[in-house]
């Protein structure tokens, strides 16, 4: 009588080790398990987009500091002492930055998010690893960059209030992580958005920058919200994701806010919207955007 082999014939051991990429995949199936898989390349992305940014560069990561912090200065000077925006007891100053600094967050994951598939080009169609990985990484990326403006707001914002500035920073302090987050959604989603489509409009690339400047001036950063009462402008500027985030971080360091729940519940409502349909059609486009990119 026979006896089965006890070894793997040679054939049958290749085999084993052989991976199947394939595109039968349903394109409304986002496979986390496999975004998992890559995790150490996220890292090498993060990893490699932080140091690209400060390479050659004389004041390296004080870019990311001299940036808002110039802007803050401008917005106090035009807004401030120019126009004259009444923004409070609160400095001009404080006001200004604490609304700047989780804008500044939101915008960079977005532009990070819509160059994702046209800046990586040579790689993409080169390399196979979930293309999700990398506008996943721009979260990674510019969460460093929150976290240095976040110490230069802090900085001020002691120092103001040591010098008897009437901030009344409060409990709501605690939602500040919730609100980063809702930026890291709302700012990943956005840049699947332009990112899928901006690989058959590459004239999105050019109007992009000007949308986004419109969005901050359409966002409470150099005014109140509460200073917009007709109501169906109120809806439409709490309708902005952005609106709640800035207000309420504004009113939990400051007191200087409008803790609107009904907004904040509109917010995290057009941000999930958002970003589940940025997921569904960011993946339906990487599958086949090597065919015409």
């Amino acid at each position: 009588m026979a006896f089965p082999s006890q070894h793997a014939t040679p054939q049958a051991s290749s085999q084993a080790h052989h991976t199947r990429i394939q595109s039968g995949t349903c394109w409304w199936k986002i496979d986390i398990r496999e975004l998992l898989a890559y995790r150490d390349l996220l890292f090498l992305l993060v990893k490699r987009d932080l140091t690209a940014v400060y390479k050659q560069t004389v004041l390296g990561p004080l870019w990311f500091i001299l940036q808002p912090l110039l802007t803050t200065v401008v917005f106090t000077i035009i807004f401030g002492k120019v126009a004259k925006i009444e923004v409070g007891d609160v400095p001009h100053f404080i006001f200004y930055m604490s609304g700047l600094t989780f804008w500044n967050y939101f915008q960079g994951i977005l532009n990070h998010g819509a160059q994702s598939l046209v800046a990586n080009t040579n790689l993409l169609t080169k390399v196979y690893f979930p293309r999700l990985i990398i506008p996943l990484s721009g979260i990674f990326v510019h969460m460093a960059h929150l976290a240095l403006n976040f110490l230069v707001f802090l900085g001020f914002y002691i120092w103001y209030f040591h010098q008897g500035a009437p901030m009344q920073p409060n409990r709501w302090l605690c939602l500040i992580p919730v609100l980063i987050f809702q930026c890291a959604l709302m700012g990943f989603g956005f840049g699947l958005w332009v990112s899928s489509l901006t690989i058959k409009y590459r004239d999105l690339r050019f109007a992009l920058p000007f949308l986004i400047q419109l969005w901050m001036y359409a966002t409470p950063i150099v005014y109140r919200a509460s200073m917009v009462v007709t109501p169906l402008y109120k809806q439409i500027l709490w309708l902005n994701p952005m609106t709640a985030v800035v207000e309420f971080a504004r009113y939990a360091f400051i007191g200087e806010g409008q803790l609107y729940w009904e907004g904040l519940a509109m917010s995290w409502g057009v941000t999930l919207f958002i970003l589940i349909t940025g997921l569904l059609l960011f993946n339906r486009v990487q599958r086949t955007f090597v065919d015409t990119i």
